[in-house]
């Protein structure tokens, strides 16, 4: 069973806060909200093979939370010694997104309904952030979430000069909060999201929901790690709770 409290002092100590105080949820999509993430490898592969790039599958769960276009840069970097150019990164991406659309629908994650249900219910303010900027998965939010994130409560590709790991993302996402860091909770399913949260000085929540082991998700920065969506929603009350409730 994990030890919260000793966790929850661990961390305020580290960080230098007075106290945490979870008055916003910062979370991630893909991975995360969705099991979208053997889709967006596979599209990703196959537009790569179209490319002449050489890419393997699941390196493409290490790039999540990267924007599209930082990602068809780091391809042209390693394959062809070049940045990409403004004109390939929006062609591949594109081409990228009309190969996504081609594949099985992808669902929600288990228990991933059941957490944003709780965050409603004791008031938290709700931030999607994602590197992402595909509208076939966005646009499923409001009927696959309902109430959960407001249109002005989103940030994605499209609202950062900096994707994941560079904190930017879930520092516009304490902005639209109207939060500190010391009252934001962060969730995200990869280390490059994790370490942008963290960097950003939000309890940053790991969760495992594919082939990235948990080591990689404590080593970017969570300060707890569960093994799936279910298993964190199942603990999320008493993580408030506790937060809610230690003294120092």
């Amino acid at each position: 069973m994990t030890d919260n409290k000793a966790i929850l002092s661990d961390y305020i100590l580290r960080r230098r806060y007075r106290r945490l105080q979870p008055l916003a949820a910062l979370v991630d999509m893909d991975g995360t909200l969705y099991d979208s993430m053997d889709n967006h490898a596979t599209a990703w592969e196959l537009m790569c093979k179209e490319a002449g790039l050489s890419v393997s599958h699941d390196e493409f769960f290490l790039y999540e939370g990267m924007t599209g276009a930082q990602t068809i840069d780091l391809l042209m970097q390693r394959c062809f010694n070049r940045h990409a150019t403004q004109d390939e990164c929006e062609k591949l991406y594109h081409r990228k997104t009309e190969i996504f659309k081609t594949l099985p629908e992808v669902k929600p994650m288990e228990g991933a309904k059941d957490l944003t249900e709780i965050m409603k219910e004791v008031g938290m303010r709700r931030v999607l952030v994602t590197g992402s900027g595909q509208s076939s998965l966005l646009g499923r939010l409001d009927k696959d979430f309902p109430d959960v994130f407001d249109k002005g409560m989103r940030v994605t590709s499209r609202d950062v000069t900096h994707g994941k790991p560079h904190p930017e993302p879930f520092i516009r996402g304490m902005q639209l909060a109207d939060v500190t860091p010391s009252q934001a909770i962060a969730i995200d399913n990869a280390p490059l999201g994790v370490k942008s949260a963290a960097t950003a000085g939000a309890f940053t929540i790991g969760v495992v929901t594919g082939p990235v082991p948990r080591a990689e998700l404590e080593a970017a920065g969570a300060a707890i790690v569960y093994d799936s969506m279910r298993e964190c929603a199942d603990a999320f009350p008493q993580l408030l709770y506790d937060m809610l409730t230690l003294t120092l």
